[in-house]
């Protein structure tokens, strides 16, 4: 029997249900008597803000919450960042769909100059750079001892491992939240998935697109994933068509990798995988918490061969030395997350 009301669940943050509303569009657009409703759920990432996300422990902690409604019933699909979502799946569940990725580098962001003299009401967050001037124009421009806000260790060993001087300030929260603590003057710059800031609309408040060369994108980072029950033959055939080939096939390699690391997106670890000419080519990395240790590897093959080229592109990796490095990180009091809120 056709279903005539479908539930999506997502968490509540605003570019979480950007992603959901747009998951939704798509599906009435193809199904214009369906009805679907969004259950909002708070996972436990969600709920702890105090802490370094590599300091809570656990993984899926941007995803268990969802996953259990989806089991209980209470959910007919899940939409999810892809860098929030664990190599593993309870039993019955599994990534069914990747969406059409958006740009997967990081972006930073300076504050604007004169931001402390805006008239009453305005907001350097919705203005950008309109009339305005960036304190800092690009990465190279960070003066000596500059901070840095991100929450993420990718991010932080990358960075330090060129500028050393740097200092990383963990940044929590969603976007409007990072944006008034830079415009608040608690950084002098920090870094967000670009993705993330121009869904939102903040393409303008990017002071530059930083190249993977100098900052190697998480795992999946700027594609959403739908996740479902195995067993559902409605809704998998519903959401079907929201899958983007060459996405998937980009995301699913570099998920590979990550599940070869055991790592999760909180770890010194990245991935990106980008087809060109017929070729899949996947650049890795890991790097120790300091910066002071960075092991590279690439690949490329035929695109059928993904998983196939994760999986060995881990084991270049390892073979270089990114256990030693992997097996310090957990054996700190830092535990592999996976998750970055406000991607």
């Amino acid at each position: 029997m056709k279903k005539k009301k479908v539930v999506i669940g997502t968490r509540g943050s605003k570019l979480a249900l950007w992603q959901a509303e747009w998951v939704k569009s798509e599906l009435i657009k193809l199904n214009p008597d369906l009805t679907i409703e969004l259950n909002k759920i708070k996972t436990t990432g969600d709920k702890i803000l105090d802490v370094p996300l590599a300091k809570v422990g656990g993984k899926g902690l941007f995803v268990k919450e969802i996953e259990e409604a989806l089991l209980r019933g209470e959910a007919d699909l899940a939409v999810h960042s892809m860098k929030d979502v664990p190599t593993d799946f309870p039993e019955g569940l599994y990534l069914a769909v990747i969406c059409k990725r958006e740009d997967p580098r990081d972006a930073f962001i300076a504050g604007v100059k004169n931001s402390r003299g805006l008239a009453s009401g305005e907001s350097p967050r919705r203005q950008g750079v309109k009339g305005k001037e960036f304190k800092i124009n690009s990465f190279k421009d960070l003066p000596h001892g500059a901070t840095v806000g991100t929450s993420s260790l990718r991010r932080s060993s990358q960075l330090l491992s060129i500028r050393p001087d740097l200092k990383i300030s963990q940044l929590r929260g969603n976007l409007d939240t990072r944006l008034r603590k830079l415009d608040e003057g608690q950084f002098d710059a920090i870094i967000l998935a670009a993705a993330g800031v121009k869904r939102l609309g903040w393409a303008d408040r990017i002071t530059e697109t930083i190249e993977p060369s100098i900052s190697l994108p998480a795992i999946g980072q700027g594609a959403v994933g739908i996740e479902c029950r195995i067993d559902d033959e409605f809704i998998n055939k519903l959401i079907a068509p929201l899958n983007h080939n060459e996405t998937s096939v980009c995301v699913r390699a570099e998920r590979a990798c990550l599940k070869k690391l055991e790592g999760g997106c909180q770890v010194p670890i990245a991935a990106h995988a980008k087809l060109a000419g017929g070729k899949l080519a996947l650049d890795g990395l890991v790097g120790s918490v300091s910066g002071d240790r960075i092991i590279k590897s690439n690949v490329e093959g035929n695109p059928s061969d993904a998983e196939a080229l994760g999986l060995k592109l881990a084991e270049d990796l390892l073979s270089k030395g990114a256990k030693e490095i992997l097996d310090e990180v957990y054996g700190k009091d830092i535990r592999p997350v996976n998750g970055e809120i406000a991607s």
